[in-house]
């Protein structure tokens, strides 16, 4: 089924305006009941919810508060996933019976949160907790929409647009998350909202208006506070559009085409939301907060001919962006993308042969809406096949007389590809499965710059602090960050694990042992509690592992697997400021941590004004034992972002990663045996 969604603009996700979501509505609720056969019972207890559970769940909790005398508003729905042991039960064939389906729900409900859990086959609730602490949950896109309209109906705002000479029609608003800064005091649910102007450009973004600013009450949607501090120029619109159909000459070369096809269909195999291919057996998800979930990932050995556990679970956890402009309308513009927008919630149907090539197959996902009621997102995630010319491996040998020996093996990889667009940035996530055994992971940066407007036009103008670059007359792009933290849950051969630090160090040869000065060895460190195992990346070079202590090849090495890291950048605000406070979770690169259920969120479950007092960073205090045991390894990958012109008016992707790779967790190379790609057999 395909729902036609009218967009509207919260702090930038795409979503439905309040009008067509309840047209959308009334018209999945009809597609639900006319169609409810064709959802199969759940053969996997990790399967995101159906429409059919977000329909339940929905019935459940207004059954037990009746909105004729309750408000409601559901701001995350989910799976609540069984107990770790429960699943690998269930897997190897020993369990009595199916891990039970629940779902996870939070909810305001009369200006409280609740964290509720609901029981779907029993259609009820068995856990209803009060949140007391810090913090509110993620933000909806009603609410947010809701409150971007609220200034065009104050009067004083709308004089602010017009003395501005501005076209109140051509006003674009979005919210912004307060943050916190050392209140003592609780702050209601409010957010910020800014305005942009479009008038002969939808790059809104490029076109600020700077110095107003209106705060609204979330919970009785109500202006709280409005500013008009200052004006500056709007940036001009001619050079901001980026669409295709704007774009005057010169062109660019046009390119020859290109294909990827496979006349004989994928390799690959989809069952329900387990993916089969080639030597990979793995489970892919989808949830509101973290976008794709990869989950119970395995490899066959050859040698051993037998699936090997590699990764239970995988996803993004928390992505943190500070942003470094001090200005009254910029110091609080410090984003927690997951845990403030939703960063599932913001993902954006994928486009075929430009999004994914022409061999991608395409899964929809679903969420819930403000009411509770399920919507459809189509084209969420794409499969695919890829080979970009890459060598798998190779060698050529001349040194044999008479003779030359040449060995290729072309490198062919499975890519799970999502897009989120949160506010101005679009980040494209790839999870990667390579046949000799890595997991590479990958965001791509692109989009649109956040800029201010300002009196500059050439840079010998700027006496003081800009806080970024002049990219353009009157456009400031504002110097900031992006962290992205991964909870990356490895079950190398088994659940016991350890973590393991190999060092190289420089050391002297002695005794004219050698005409050399020096060489380097190895010295590995097993870490046995959380402290040691906090690592900033660059301090030190070496292998990050994590081992199975309790098994060896054959030759008598810990089989385990080894995080090749990519971009390194560290925070640099201090451990004080409070955007820091609130992300301490990236001052290290690599934290470890025991599995524990409940620790997911790095940035803590509700991040929506929280005070770092339920982060990664805090739970690690407790310095737990991590040594041949269930453990968790938390990597933050990083950018500093310095914008340049070449940024202007939308950005070329940027993109880094990390990748998971063997180390000695095979007998020998495990692609020895590969075949070659063959050649696609269509001639048309």
């Amino acid at each position: 089924m395909t729902l036609l969604l009218v967009y509207g603009w919260a702090k930038g996700c795409p979503q439905s305006s309040l009008a067509s979501m309840a047209s959308v509505s009334k018209s999945l609720i009809f597609f639900l009941l006319s169609t409810l056969s064709i959802f199969p019972t759940h053969p996997h207890p990790l399967d995101p919810l159906t429409p059919a559970e977000f329909t339940k769940v929905q019935s459940i909790v207004n059954n037990s508060y009746p909105k004729s005398n309750h408000s409601v508003a559901f701001h995350y729905v989910g799976l609540e996933e069984p107990d770790k042991t429960a699943i690998l039960s269930w897997l190897e064939g020993s369990a009595t019976k199916t891990p039970p389906r629940q779902a996870f729900i939070i909810a305001r409900i009369n200006q409280s949160t609740h964290e509720i859990i609901a029981d779907l086959p029993g259609h009820k609730i068995i856990s209803d907790e009060v949140y007391g602490g810090y913090g509110y949950p993620v933000l909806t896109f009603e609410e947010q929409i809701a409150a971007n309209a609220m200034p065009f109906k104050y009067t004083p705002f709308l004089e602010s647009i017009r003395k501005r000479g501005l076209k109140v029609e051509e006003v674009v608003c979005t919210s912004f998350a307060i943050g916190w800064y050392g209140e003592q005091r609780r702050n209601r649910r409010v957010v910020r909202v800014l305005c942009n102007y479009l008038d002969g450009s939808v790059n809104l973004y490029m076109r600020p208006i700077e110095g107003i600013t209106v705060t609204v009450d979330l919970e009785e949607m109500k202006i709280l506070g409005f500013v008009d501090r200052s004006t500056v120029p709007v940036p001009k619109a001619d050079g901001t559009d980026y669409r295709e159909s704007s774009q005057e000459l010169p062109f660019g070369s046009l390119l020859k085409g290109i294909s990827i096809r496979q006349s004989d269909g994928p390799t690959f195999t989809i069952d329900g939301h387990t993916i089969r291919w080639d030597n990979w057996d793995f489970h892919l998800s989808f949830d509101a907060r973290a976008g794709p979930i990869i989950s119970l990932a395995s490899i066959f050995d050859l040698q051993k001919q037998k699936f090997r556990t590699v990764l239970y679970q995988g996803f993004l956890s928390e992505v943190f962006v500070p942003y470094m402009d001090l200005n009254e309308e910029w110091y609080y513009r410090v984003f927690f993308d997951a845990g403030e927008y939703g960063y599932g919630l913001c993902a954006v149907p994928l486009e075929p042969l430009r999004d994914c090539p022409e061999n991608a197959v395409f899964m929809d996902a679903y969420v819930a809406d403000h009411n509770g009621t399920p919507v459809n997102m189509p084209n969420i995630f794409c499969i695919f096949e890829r080979y970009a010319g890459d060598v798998m491996w190779r060698h050529t040998e001349t040194a044999i007389p008479d003779k030359v020996i040449r060995e290729v093996r072309p490198e062919v990889t499975l890519v799970v590809r999502m897009v989120s667009t949160v506010g101005n940035y679009d980040y494209i996530n790839d999870w990667e499965f390579k046949q000799s055994g890595s997991i590479k992971v990958t965001v791509g940066l692109t989009g649109l710059l956040e800029v201010r407007g300002s009196m500059y036009t050439h840079t010998d103008q700027i006496k003081e602090e800009a806080y970024g670059t002049l990219l353009a007359e009157n456009t400031l792009g504002a110097n900031h960050d992006h962290f992205f933290t991964y909870h990356l849950d490895l079950d190398v051969d088994g659940d016991a694990n350890s973590f393991v630090r190999s060092q190289l160090r420089t050391t002297p040869v002695a005794d004219d042992l050698s005409p050399r000065k020096s060489y380097w060895r190895v010295v590995s460190e097993t870490a046995k509690t959380e402290s040691d195992a906090r690592i900033k990346l660059g301090e030190a070079q070496g292998d990050l592992l994590v081992v199975n202590p309790n098994k060896r090849t054959d030759m008598g090495n810990v089989i385990g697997y080894r995080l090749i890291p990519g971009s390194a950048a560290a925070p640099l605000l201090s451990d004080d400021d409070y955007p820091q406070i609130r992300g301490a979770f990236t001052k290290y690169n690599l934290w470890i941590t025991p599995y524990n259920k409940s620790e997911k969120w790095a940035g803590g479950l509700f991040v929506d004004q929280s005070r770092g007092d339920d982060t990664l960073a805090r739970w690690s205090l407790r310095d737990r034992e991590i040594k041949n045991t269930d453990i968790v390894l938390w990597y933050t990958l990083g950018f500093h972002h310095v914008p340049y012109q070449e940024d202007f008016p939308v950005m070329t992707t940027l993109s880094s990663g990390f990748e998971l790779r063997p180390a000695n967790f095979f007998e020998s190379n495990p692609v020895l045996k590969v075949k070659p790609r063959q050649p696609d057999n269509r001639t048309d």
